[in-house]
């Protein structure tokens, strides 16, 4: 996807720029907002909080992306999708009004084929991650979702694969829909007795990447 149209586009149309640190909330579920958002720098958590309080995470999205973007071409305000809360030390985003935005994206064809583009995406992904978290039992669960990391944060070390991101237990275990640390506390350790993973510097180091790839067939 043509990421840097969309920030050369937002650069010359002189859009503000909002800065948000670690664990600060740019959007919470179910409130209204007037502003479409677009990750300049950093990364967010996309998450929704279930009937029961728990918190659900849905993704991770690195920089650039676009934040909370709903097919409403005409309200001034709708109901946020979910919250989105920064992750990184601080995350830099363009703010632009939600109607301003579709006006401009109607205008210009190159922008539309973007938008459309990343709508294709971003359903399919949300797709097969469902997917991946619900056929496989919890062990397999998180294992894919480690495993999906790579893409986002891996980074090639001697001994493996460095997740280059502080991922909490708490974390995987509401994007794999476990309720309790504690069982994802057993799943790494287990991970880690048998050579799959180790943790250095509270962040994990994937050892053996085909193990947790046989998960990702669902």
């Amino acid at each position: 996807m043509e990421h840097e149209y969309l920030l050369e586009f937002l650069e010359k149309k002189d859009i503000p720029i909002v800065h948000k640190a670690r664990h600060a909330y740019l959007t919470y579920y179910g409130f209204e907002q007037q502003s479409t958002y677009v990750l300049k720098e950093g990364v967010v958590k996309t998450s929704i909080i279930l009937r029961d309080g728990r918190e659900f995470n849905i993704s991770y999205l690195k920089a650039p992306n676009i934040i909370s973007l709903l097919k409403d071409e005409v309200s001034q305000y709708t109901s946020a999708p979910f919250n989105v809360r920064v992750e990184s030390e601080s995350a830099v985003f363009y703010k632009i009004p939600r109607v301003t935005f579709w006006e401009y994206v109607n205008k210009d064809k190159k922008l539309q084929d973007y938008i459309n583009a990343y709508y294709r995406e971003e359903l399919s992904q949300a797709i097969y991650r469902q997917q991946l978290m619900t056929m496989n039992g919890k062990t397999g669960a998180v294992c894919a979702f480690l495993y999906l990391q790579i893409e986002s944060f891996g980074k090639k070390m001697k001994e493996g694969i460095l997740i280059d991101f502080q991922i909490t237990n708490d974390d995987i275990a509401g994007f794999c829909g476990i309720s309790t640390r504690n069982s994802v506390n057993r799943i790494l350790r287990g991970l880690r007795e048998n050579g799959v993973i180790s943790v250095e510097n509270q962040k994990i180091l994937i050892k053996d990447k085909e193990y947790l790839e046989q998960y990702m067939q669902g």
